[in-house]
């Protein structure tokens, strides 16, 4: 046990894990909408491709999700810096851009075409306070220590290497910066969401605390999806 401690030392310092894929992951026959690949316990689903962004974008989402209220309990203040992690559409990066008028929006995503469609977005709206950056599938590319708040939206379940984007996610905070993850519930059997896309809050927890982060709360005003989060020490 005291060199797992060592280990999330190292991580808080901005130290390089010296783990490799092999450490942390396993694999088995592959479940339906699921990929094999197993971390602590969970297998890791299928990722949603840009061909699916219009589901992203669905009229009925707020009615169904309150991301509105989402977005209005975050904990930001108007000179933020916030990074949207697999921000999509940018359907949350524009709404939290209204909110941190004197600060910034990193949106990250791995697909190009969700990038195009948020600058496009961006220029037809005269919007300033965004900044678009392409993360990768082990990183989201993002300066340590340069961020106040990192956001998850039912993203994180799909991260083909959760381990090393977590250690990403961790080194970009800033001291005390907070990882706000939302995730629909897996212990509730009526969210009709597919299995592997929904996560229980004892497997983000574990997944999470794992990389030194600190579990404050799981918020329930939201009538899907965990609100989960957690702060850098």
């Amino acid at each position: 046990m005291k060199y797992r401690y060592i280990f999330i030392f190292l991580v808080l310092l901005g130290w390089s894990s010296p783990h490799t894929t092999a450490d942390v992951y396993e694999y088995k026959r592959a479940s339906p909408d699921g990929t094999g690949k197993i971390y602590l316990g969970r297998e890791i689903s299928h990722v949603m491709g840009h061909l699916g962004a219009n589901w992203l974008e669905l009229k009925s989402r707020e009615r169904e999700e309150a991301t509105n209220l989402l977005v209005n309990k975050l904990p930001l203040d108007i000179d933020s810096i916030v990074a949207d992690i697999g921000a999509g559409t940018g359907y949350f990066t524009f709404r939290i851009a209204q909110r941190v008028t004197h600060g910034t929006v990193i949106a990250v995503d791995i697909q190009d075409e969700m990038l195009d469609f948020i600058e496009k977005r961006q220029k037809t709206g005269n919007i300033k306070n965004i900044k678009t950056i392409k993360g990768s599938v082990e990183s989201i590319n993002i300066p340590d220590q340069s961020v106040d708040l990192i956001l998850l939206v039912d993203a994180y379940h799909e991260f083909s290497h959760p381990y090393e984007m977590g250690v990403s996610i961790a080194k970009a905070l800033k001291a005390g910066g907070q990882l706000v993850l939302v995730e629909y519930r897996a212990e509730d059997p009526n969210v009709p969401i597919k299995r592997l896309h929904k996560m229980s809050e004892r497997q983000v927890v574990k997944e999470i605390t794992e990389l030194g982060l600190i579990f404050e709360s799981n918020a329930d005003y939201l009538p899907r999806q965990h609100v989960l989060t957690f702060r850098k020490k």
